[in-house]
């Protein structure tokens, strides 16, 4: 059997870790495109090499434009390179402009998706992650879901019956790099104690788009009462210099992205988590630290559970809730123990 994954963003790149190496042990014929959506280095090539994912065997190089631009131009080249491989599921991941070319080019050829974390919903149709993902979901033929509620989703929007629970394949390698990391715990970045901080990540458009919120949530991150380790996306970075908007202010410590295992050290260093990512809402609760999200709503709704994670879109007490110790240990897994990658072998028929 043929397999063809298509990733495009650093979180995808963390979910393909597992899966290719569940792909390789069952003899699957795994062919990996690179769309290029996320072309720095720091945020592709060191994702390869770190979580040991074999070389892309494409890499389509897009770059960086518009969402139309870009899933366009990924379109075009995805579809010929589906033709050229004839594979017998085409696999996306996510919720990204990647994910959706490869679903559009996929099911306008006729060949078989497969969608990976599928049946998250936020809810907010303002984000262009929602329109990926719900477009992604009823254009698919097997609908991989990560939790209860997603396939609770999509038994809401008629998808039951393609619908599959895996679990998270995100908490596989979560739980693997932990337990490396804990075994021989680096220093924390920066110079910073450990437990004497807290990680910060900032990229999505609501927070970053708009230069008068923008300045509000560096502000905010910057008057926190604890150092913040703030881990500078090149979304941030390009729109704080366009707005001259100075990131080295007050509590802030800046240092470029970190690779997948530097960044669950930083997190196992930290006391807790500000962000708006929604990868590292679920990797904060997976590793025990609070988190404050600066968001309306997250699709990861069970790290609300017991307060690991809180909403705080309006920025109002976020001292306080960036400071709050750790609530008592969860009582569920929702996100499986770490072998989803497994149930993905098993549901594409291998």
């Amino acid at each position: 059997m043929r397999v063809l994954s298509v990733v495009g963003a650093r979180p995808q790149f963390v979910k393909l870790a597992p899966v290719a190496e569940a792909f390789a042990a069952a003899g699957v014929d795994h062919r990996i495109v690179h769309t290029g959506q996320h072309y720095d280095p720091g945020m592709s090539d060191v994702f390869f090499a770190d979580l040991r994912i074999p070389k892309p065997d494409v890499n389509l190089t897009v770059g960086s434009a518009s969402h139309g631009v870009q899933t366009g131009a990924m379109l075009g080249a995805l579809e010929e390179v589906m033709l050229r491989e004839q594979p017998d599921w085409v696999l996306v991941y996510g919720d990204t402009n990647s994910t959706l070319a490869a679903a559009l080019a996929a099911v306008k050829i006729h060949l078989p998706l497969a969608h990976l974390e599928a049946g998250l919903r936020s809810f907010n149709r303002r984000m262009p992650e929602e329109h990926n993902r719900v477009l992604t979901d009823h254009a698919a033929d097997l609908l991989l879901a990560p939790t209860a509620v997603a396939m609770d989703h999509l038994a809401e929007e008629g998808l039951a019956r393609r619908s599959v629970l895996v679990g998270d394949v995100m908490t596989d390698v979560c739980l693997r790099v932990r337990d490396a990391v804990l075994a021989d715990p680096p220093p924390p970045p920066a110079g910073l104690a450990r437990g004497g901080y807290v990680v910060a990540t900032i990229h999505r458009a609501e927070n970053t788009d708009d230069p008068q919120r923008l300045r509000a949530v560096v502000a905010s991150l910057a008057g926190l009462s604890v150092p913040v380790l703030l881990m500078a996306h090149p979304r941030l970075r390009a729109r704080c210099q366009e707005q001259g908007i100075d990131l080295e202010s007050g509590s802030l410590r800046v240092v470029d992205p970190l690779p997948y295992p530097g960044m669950v050290a930083a997190v196992l260093g930290s006391s807790g988590v500000v962000t708006d990512s929604g990868g590292l809402q679920k990797e904060a609760f997976l590793l025990r630290r609070p988190c404050t999200t600066l968001r309306t709503e997250t699709e990861w709704v069970e790290t609300l559970e017991g307060r690991w994670n809180v909403l705080a879109p309006d920025l109002v007490g976020l001292d306080a809730l960036a400071a709050r110790p750790a609530p008592a240990e969860p009582t569920l897994q929702p996100y499986g123990s770490g072998d989803a990658a497994r149930q993905v072998v098993t549901a594409l028929g291998t």
